[in-house]
């Protein structure tokens, strides 16, 4: 098989995305094949695979004519990812599959997402992440050290957990502790320390990733876990801090979560691929 491929990233965040339109390159998108990908030291290298495919041939509910489907770098199915939304529609935008002078709709499994250019180049971007759920506390571990931990649905289940100091977390080279419980299907789980008013700075583990320069939905999780914790009234914007850089997350009086940020296409090229 030969096909072509994209290399992306949203602060740091880094993505291959897969031109499918129609469904017929890719077919079902074999785990193994996307973790070979994500490899790297053998594969391109990122967080994630995202396939650009047209609602119409993935068959699943959307109003879009573009859908992302979402991988994780181990292969198995994510919901949703905030960093690689921006990266996926600057892609659209590039190729002039959409027009950035209005708001577009993107599907996702965790349904239709509105996309806004700021800027036509990508240098913000924001997207609708839609209405958070905020549930209970459980708890998470790492580095011998345990922290309650809010749990926070935006699209992908969160656990925030407040520290005194992001290094507190440890390597992070293997996935915290966390009750599978609360979280059977496994969690992201955000580290997060105050950097001043609405400022926070944070650290993720992603399940199937692992440590990630940034994570879109842990970044609103950990901007609507911080708001809970403030008692803050809605509109309010948080700047979120993260190793490969800023966003900023708003939680309107709508409820809706606003992710703006940053994206890039850094490289593209075709590869051939034998099983």
């Amino acid at each position: 098989m030969t096909f072509a491929w994209l290399k992306g990233h949203g602060t740091e965040n880094d993505f291959v995305l897969l031109p499918d339109h129609d469904g017929s390159v890719h077919g079902d998108l074999d785990p193994s094949f996307v973790a070979a990908l994500c490899e790297r030291r053998r594969g391109i290298g990122a967080d994630g695979v995202l396939r650009v495919i047209r609602t119409s041939a993935i068959g699943l509910p959307s109003a879009g004519e573009w859908f992302m489907d979402y991988r994780n770098a181990d292969g198995s199915i994510s919901e949703m990812c905030g960093n690689g939304m921006r990266v996926f529609a600057l892609h659209l935008v590039q190729e002039g599959l959409v027009d950035p002078s209005e708001p577009f709709v993107v599907g996702t499994r965790d349904g239709d997402k509105e996309i806004s250019f700021r800027q036509a180049q990508g240098a913000e971007i924001s997207v609708d992440m839609g209405v958070p759920q905020v549930q209970g506390v459980s708890k998470v571990s790492a580095a011998g050290n345990t922290w309650e931990a809010q749990d926070v649905r935006t699209g992908n289940p969160h656990a925030v957990a407040f520290v005194d100091r992001l290094g507190d977390a440890g390597t992070l080279l293997t996935q915290p502790e966390f009750d599978e419980s609360v979280y059977p299907e496994g969690v992201n789980i955000e580290f997060v320390v105050r950097e001043g008013e609405r400022h926070v700075a944070m650290r993720v583990h992603e399940r199937g990733s692992g440590e990630t320069r940034s994570c879109g939905t842990g970044a609103c999780a950990v901007a609507v876990a911080t708001a809970v914790a403030d008692g803050a009234e809605r509109p309010i914007t948080y700047r979120v801090d993260v190793p490969g850089g800023t966003v900023h997350v708003s939680w309107n009086a709508d409820d809706h979560i606003v992710l703006t940020g940053p994206a890039q296409i850094v490289a593209r090229g075709t590869m051939d691929w034998t099983a």
